[in-house]
């Protein structure tokens, strides 16, 4: 699922399973941190991107995961791959870029919190599910949400998990910019080879300033999280 593309001192990171909307399965996100380790450890690589194919930039995780007739061991592994690729974007030290090319629903919106830079297709959709779903937000994101748009906006978000159109996401502060659809890769990419061109120990480290405490800060908001999940499960249990 995930295709990798090198530009020069850009890396393109596309999410390549449109018949199934780019939802995540186990292998995926262990296919996903790998890369993202690789271009960590590049000193040629300047920026990432992350990208979606067909008509979707990530669904999230696969209903396949969500089945409780899919084998515990399955479930297990792809839970501890899950756990490796947050810790990774928590910490990932280049600029990380996100073009949202349309639905982003779940993890597909959540993993946008770990992205220094987001621009949304005018067509593009995200949705935080998890109150429909009977769930509790995941990924960190019910303490990222709210660091990075506004207060009214996140619990909104997440309490009704309503659907956030491409101006609603630019509005509260989750996108930098709306692009029409047919411009966002361009606009992706010089976005990207602006960061690209400059002094990257500056970049870095204005990264490692912009970001400082985040990697804590998700994990124990990661902890919180699971908590609160077994607490249902287990009320629903009874």
């Amino acid at each position: 699922m995930i295709c990798e593309r090198r530009d020069g001192p850009i890396v393109w990171v596309s999410f390549d399973r449109p018949e199934r909307l780019n939802a995540f399965t186990g292998p995926a996100y262990r296919d996903l941190h790998t890369v993202l380790r690789r271009c960590q450890a590049d000193g040629e690589i300047r920026a990432v991107i992350l990208t979606g194919r067909g008509r979707a930039f990530s669904v999230g995780a696969d209903r396949s995961l969500l089945d409780p007739n899919t084998p515990d061991e399955d479930r297990r592994i792809a839970g501890d791959e899950f756990t490796v690729l947050l810790d990774v974007l928590a910490t990932f030290n280049k600029p990380l870029f996100a073009a949202v090319n349309g639905l982003a629903v779940g993890f597909g919106a959540t993993m946008l919190l770990y992205c220094d830079v987001v621009l949304v297709a005018e067509s593009a959709r995200m949705r935080l599910p998890f109150t429909e779903l009977g769930i509790v937000p995941e990924a960190g994101s019910s303490v990222l949400l709210a660091g990075r748009v506004r207060w009214a906006d996140a619990m909104w978000s997440v309490l009704s998990s309503e659907w956030i159109d491409a101006e609603a996401a630019h509005a509260m502060g989750l996108a930098l910019r709306v692009i029409p659809d047919a411009d966002l890769l361009e606009a992706a990419a010089a976005a990207a080879n602006t960061v690209a061109r400059l002094d990257p120990a500056a970049v870095a480290a204005t990264k490692r300033l912009m970001t400082a405490g985040r990697g804590e800060i998700a994990r124990q908001a990661i902890s919180r999280e699971l908590s609160e999940m077994r607490d249902l499960a287990s009320r629903a249990a009874r």
